[in-house]
């Protein structure tokens, strides 16, 4: 991390607009922190960015299967075995529709690095990146859920391996409170594993994309798949 780049550091959550280059690097404009002092608040909140139908994804074959889109203001559970089958290239059209409104897009223990560049070459408004580390595995929950809760978050993706019913119920409510959509990156070997969220994916690398199949949804529709060509560059 560069330590001229304008941060806060507490004992548990670091939450650093900017930390990598070309994201936001400056606290100007950042006037208010998210009920704990480690966790950045934009200064007003933004209008509601999405219809109740959901938030397009930038796929029509998926749309079409979603019903509408990503579902706002609940939890989606893409589940995966291996990172960098294009989990995040499946985001990226509703992340850049989401950037252009003013709220944020908090990553919450990100495994790698984002790279800048190809986040603004898909259309991400970089100043609308906040990226939240939190200091111990145990924190990362307690951050999602803040995140999600405060308003001022359009999406909040997050990382996360074990998490039990009632922690998951916790951020299903945070994200109807906060109206934002929350995404959890979790591990296939959770997929037999109750959970609240709204949509649950099962996602698997194909020959020209990744496929899709629909583990949970509300309104129906389980069962269905669709295979998806993804730039993955």
């Amino acid at each position: 991390m560069n330590p001229s780049r304008s941060h806060l550091q507490e004992s548990q959550i670091q939450a650093v607009p900017g930390t990598v280059p070309g994201l936001q690097t400056e606290s100007a404009g950042v006037d208010h922190l998210l009920r704990h002092p480690s966790i950045w608040r934009a200064g007003r909140e933004a209008a509601r960015s999405v219809t109740t139908s959901g938030i397009a994804t930038g796929f029509q074959a998926l749309d079409e299967t979603l019903a509408g889109g990503w579902p706002q203001g609940m939890l989606t559970e893409l589940l995966y075995e291996d990172d960098g089958i294009g989990e995040l290239s499946l985001l990226m059209p509703a992340l850049a529709q989401l950037s252009r409104h003013g709220r944020w897009l908090a990553w919450v223990a990100p495994p790698y690095v984002p790279y800048a560049p190809a986040l603004a070459a898909r259309g991400v408004d970089l100043s609308r990146v906040l990226m939240i580390h939190p200091r111990a595995e145990t924190d990362v929950l307690w951050s999602l859920e803040q995140a999600l809760r405060s308003g001022t978050c359009g999406a909040v993706l997050g990382w996360v391996g074990k998490a039990d019913d009632r922690a998951l119920r916790r951020l299903q409510l945070a994200a109807a409170e906060g109206d934002s959509w929350g995404v959890l990156f979790r591990p296939a070997s959770v997929a037999a594993d109750p959970s609240p969220a709204a949509l649950r994916l099962l996602l698997k690398p194909d020959q020209q994309g990744v496929s899709v199949n629909v583990l949970k949804r509300r309104g129906g529709n389980i069962g269905a798949g669709v295979q998806l060509a993804l730039d993955l560059g």
